[in-house]
Order: structure tokens, then C-alpha cells, then sequence
């Protein structure tokens, strides 16, 4: 008898077409409804509702009620690296949609993966505090520095309420498609709240896209230059 978490149970359930698309738009960040969601896998809203809930029960999301409606999560961040993960193996190994999405410029540029910044731009941030000396390599993955924590108060996060929370503070994201790592964590969150509030950056509406201000782009590119 085998010992240790069940990897085959996980693969499983994110293994289904339509239940791997579902998990795919909640990549977004948004909570969205069976509705909604079977309009992203193309089943009928009782099929996705059949598989929200088996979805549920494997701890992959979560749902809640609100008004007459429930809506679905990803349970946590951890879900959301194994899915950018599996991304990230899949566009190595050729298995690429035949619709658009994952071929589109903008996708690879900048976008939300779950909640912080992704694609080159999120590659380019994370390097960019590596070099700054902002963030430090450590044996449990990226850690911040004295200097950097200096430098995140004076960039306007407080840094005192991200390391209240449960969330760690730094993690490492395998992105999918530059292939190398950006930030997540709760600074990685904060982070692109802050260009947000800043203006710098904007979500679209029903994509993962971030698009990036005039402003945005240059001020970006004088706060994380790109090390290469």
C-alpha cells in the first residue's frame, strides 16, 4: 500500500476538459457562477454544477451564496501555482489550444495570475527586486531583505499589515509562458494593487489581461528595470 498525498485523485479532477477550463477562467481571480462557468467549458449549467461540486469536494475551489446566486472561487493560491504550473508544462510540450487565448501578445505580456502579475512584465518585476537586492533567493524560495523591506514602505505598501496575515509573505510562480518564475504571495498581491492605484495598470473586463498606462509603462520601467 502506497503512503502519501493522492497526486492521482488532484490530476484527476483538473484532468477534465471542462473542469480544467473551469478552473482555467477562475485563473482571473473573479468568482464567477455555474452559469457562467459552463459558458466557459461548454456544458449546460447542470453539467458544470456537477462538476463545481465535485471540484468543491477536492478542495480545488469555493463557493458561497450571495442574493440568489453562488458563486465559485479557487480555494487558494496554492491552486492557482499548480494550475500556472500545468500552463507552463503544457505550452512546453505542445499541447496548445486551438482557440485564441493562449497565443494572444497581451496574455503574455501582463496578466493576473489569480491575484498578482504575470507574464513579462511579472517576470521582469520579480528579476528586477532580485538584482535591486529587494528580494533574496533563500532555501524556502524568495525572501525580502532588510534593504527591501525599506524600499517596499517607500514605494507605498504597508508592509506591517501583509505580515499579519496567514498568506506568505514571498513566493515563487513558475510562469507559464516566459517560463521562468514571478512573484506571488501576499506582496506580489499588493504589489499589483499598487500599480493599480497608481494608475499604472488596469484589469480588462472578462480577461486575465493587464494593461499597462503610458504612465504605467514608464514608471515601471524606471522602478524595475529590466536586468538582461
Amino acid at each position: 500500500m502506497k503512503h502519501g498525498p493522492d497526486i492521482a485523485q488532484i490530476a484527476a479532477l483538473i484532468g477534465d476538459l471542462a473542469r480544467a477550463n473551469i478552473l482555467t477562467a477562475l485563473m482571473a481571480g473573479h468568482a464567477l457562477t455555474a452559469t457562467e462557468l459552463a459558458a466557459e467549458a461548454g456544458v449546460t449549467a447542470q453539467t458544470a454544477s456537477a462538476h463545481l461540486a465535485k471540484l468543491e469536494q477536492g478542495g480545488l475551489l469555493q463557493t458561497r451564496k450571495q442574493g440568489r446566486h453562488k458563486y465559485a472561487s479557487l480555494a487558494s493560491e496554492d491552486v492557482a501555482r499548480v494550475l500556472e504550473s500545468l500552463m507552463g508544462l503544457a505550452a512546453k510540450t505542445g499541447q496548445l489550444r486551438s482557440k485564441p487565448g493562449p497565443k494572444d501578445a497581451r496574455l503574455r505580456a501582463a496578466r493576473i495570475c489569480y491575484n498578482h502579475l504575470a507574464g513579462a512584465k511579472g517576470v521582469q518585476l520579480y528579476r528586477a527586486l532580485l538584482a535591486q537586492g529587494v528580494l533574496t533567493v533563500a532555501a524556502k524560495g524568495p525572501a525580502l531583505t532588510p534593504a527591501g523591506r525599506d524600499f517596499v514602505t517607500a514605494f507605498g505598501i504597508d508592509l506591517a499589515a501583509l505580515e499579519a496575515r496567514k498568506t506568505p509573505l514571498c513566493r515563487d510562480c513558475l510562469d507559464w509562458s516566459e517560463r521562468r518564475s514571478h512573484l506571488a504571495g501576499s506582496l506580489g498581491r499588493a504589489l499589483l494593487a499598487r500599480f493599480e492605484a497608481l494608475g499604472w495598470a488596469t484589469r480588462l473586463a472578462d480577461s486575465r489581461i493587464i494593461a499597462f498606462t503610458a504612465k504605467g509603462e514608464a514608471g515601471f520601467a524606471q522602478t524595475f528595470p529590466n536586468p538582461e
